[in-house]
């Protein structure tokens, strides 16, 4: 990750604040902290995982410095808009690959998931959108109340099917990290998201039993409204 090197480079020092993702992984909020600047958690978007150009515009203060924005579960950023905050407020902005992002193998990936789109059901599956690689295929688990999404996992997981949640809380609550703040979108997605495999060595007869294990499970929740 190229943040520190880029952020040094545009002049953001001690005191400084920067915009960072408040969903995903701590890494930018730490290459942050790295210069002795103030890493400022803004929301996600609920379809994208990735920053909310309106969430950024409403942290944004005399002392912000840059954004950086990260695409998420290969789903890419709002770059257009972003910037286009950074340019209405002078910042630096940068959007950058998630963390370990493979992009190879995305047409095979982009198969299972269309596959999965058509036939899954009792989840909510992801918003398709132009270039969306899947590097993970994430979908939701309704809540109401109860830890829905976890008891899904386990469930799966007793079926054969590799899940996985993939955030596991907000940035803002993470070790030497944690900020007094409370970002519903990011919340929800910390307690409803769980990925699915969708590598390509994945078989049809595996998509369509990960399939009917999902379905016979979801009928058994009832969404959060």
């Amino acid at each position: 990750m190229r943040t520190v090197g880029a952020l040094k480079s545009a002049g953001v020092s001690a005191g400084d604040e920067v915009v960072v993702p408040a969903y995903g992984n701590a890494e930018v909020a730490r290459a942050v902290l790295e210069l002795g600047a103030v890493p400022v958690f803004a929301d996600v978007d609920g379809d994208s995982y990735c920053l909310d150009p309106a969430a950024v515009s409403d942290v944004v203060t005399s002392q912000t410095a840059a954004v950086v924005a990260i695409h998420r579960f290969g789903r890419r950023a709002d770059a257009g808009w972003i910037r286009e905050v950074g340019q209405r407020h002078g910042l630096l902005v940068l959007v950058e690959d998630e963390p370990g992002a493979d992009p190879g193998n995305a047409d095979l990936r982009r198969a299972h998931a269309s596959y999965l789109d058509g036939r899954l059901s009792g989840v909510w599956t992801p918003t398709s959108a132009a270039g969306h690689t899947y590097e993970q295929y994430v979908v939701r688990v309704p809540g109401n109340g109860r830890p829905d999404r976890d008891a899904f996992a386990r469930a799966l997981r007793s079926k054969g099917v590799a899940c996985k949640v993939p955030v596991l809380a907000p940035v803002y609550r993470m070790p030497g990290l944690r900020r007094d703040v409370f970002l519903p979108q990011t919340e929800r997605a910390v307690d409803e998201t769980l990925a699915l495999p969708v590598h390509p060595g994945m078989s049809r007869r595996e998509l369509h039993k990960m399939v009917g294990a999902c379905n016979a499970l979801g009928g058994l929740l009832q969404p959060a409204f």
